[in-house]
């Protein structure tokens, strides 16, 4: 009866606590994609993107797909530090819908010389082999 009372108390408590840990780390990572953005480093900033030809961008031009076209993308888009402009992340909602998935909903705004531009950007987390990495980035 002990047993049951624990998973019948404890159990819910501990499942939420990883899943706001697991929510916190991406958020986290987040934050150091946008420092890795503000220092120019798009290598650094697609770290957490999912090394595979599977991996998805949506963005205004449509879809591609995988981790290298994607990196070209961007740095066909954001040639140098003033194209990059400083990046400014804003999450409005993140939920973990599966143990090892996460979709998080946000806004950027880039602060540059003539312009700031700004859009919002659905993201897809999936936890793979023990790190938390972006699957899907649909940005407008």
């Amino acid at each position: 009866m002990k047993k049951l009372l624990f998973l019948i108390f404890f159990l819910p408590i501990t499942l939420v606590a990883q899943q706001d840990k697991d929510i916190e780390t991406v958020k986290s990572l987040l934050r150091q994609q946008q420092a890795d953005w503000n220092r120019a480093d798009i290598e650094a900033f697609m770290e957490v993107y999912w090394k595979s030809e599977d991996l998805q961008f949506a963005g205004s031009s449509g879809v591609i797909y995988g981790w290298q076209n994607t990196l070209d993308r961007y740095k066909r888009n954001y040639p140098d530090a003033d194209a990059m402009g400083q990046l400014t992340f804003d999450i409005i909602k993140a939920r973990k819908i599966d143990p090892k998935i996460i979709l998080l909903n946000g806004k950027f705004t880039l602060q540059r010389k003539n312009d700031q531009p700004s859009g919002y950007f659905t993201l897809i987390w999936k936890k793979i082999k023990g790190k938390w990495m972006i699957i899907a980035d649909h940005t407008s």
